[in-house]
């Protein structure tokens, strides 16, 4: 029986916005009990990997609740983070007034700032930003290569795309291991904390429909990228692909 957060085809936004509804309050909670706060260092290498120089503009798509919005802004990337789920991005609000544990650089209060929309059809002009990012977000789109597309368009010559996502483990008995881990152990942590198993059981779900690292880089090559390669941690438990748009 499938997950009643997972469908395909033109319900997928429906059912994620759901599921990130149910979640939100206990989101970044449940992120490092299940990684052991290892989330919070692979952003830290997708923030080094991303080089960001000061005056740089950058997008974080699928921000949820801000936690690479607000390292970017940090970095001193004028940063629009934005998210299709009205609750999760009420969070990134919230930790914005309050103080994210991440220091913004003085005099720019407004930097993050959160926008609510589809990533698959974002409101921007072509070629508008030096860095566009995804985490954990880019499995979640009704299309990947869509989406890709998207942050493809605008993204400039010469910038850099990062997706950070879990991964697919080359190795047979790892994955094997792994997605044993997804399919039991990481739905008790929605059970115990957000009374809702089947929205961490979605995350093998909709791993298993997800070209992963190696479909991704695929995907980036074939749009053009330049230098474009993965980074994995953990055997390919988790990745980021990177990638850069030429000029010309």
């Amino acid at each position: 029986m499938g997950n009643q957060f997972y469908v395909a085809g033109e319900r997928r936004a429906e059912r994620v916005n759901d599921l990130f509804a149910a979640i939100a309050p206990r989101y970044d909670l449940i992120n490092d009990l299940q990684s052991f706060g290892l989330h919070r260092w692979w952003k830290r290498r997708l923030l080094r990997l991303a080089a960001v120089k000061p005056g740089d503009t950058a997008l974080d798509l699928c921000c949820g609740t801000g936690d690479v919005a607000f390292a970017l802004a940090a970095a001193g990337a004028r940063t629009t983070g934005m998210d299709f789920s009205a609750p999760m991005l009420e969070v990134a609000k919230a930790r914005k007034v309050q103080g994210s544990r991440f220091k913004v650089q003085s005099g720019a209060a407004d930097n993050p700032q959160f926008l609510q929309g589809d990533a698959l059809h974002t409101p921007f002009p072509d070629a508008h930003f030096d860095l566009v990012t995804i985490s954990y977000g880019l499995r979640n789109l009704a299309s990947v290569d869509d989406g890709l597309r998207e942050m493809w368009r605008v993204l400039k010559p010469g910038g850099r795309l990062l997706v950070l996502d879990f991964g697919k483990p080359d190795h047979a008995a790892w994955r094997g291991a792994y997605f044993a881990y997804l399919r039991f152990a990481v739905p008790v942590f929605g059970r115990v904390f957000c009374k809702n198993a089947a929205a961490y059981a979605y995350i093998l779900e909709s791993l298993q429909h997800y070209p992963a690292q190696r479909g991704v880089d695929e995907k980036l090559r074939a749009l053009g990228a330049a230098d474009a390669r993965v980074v994995n941690f953990l055997g390919g438990v988790m990745s980021i692909n990177v990638a850069e748009k030429p000029h010309g």
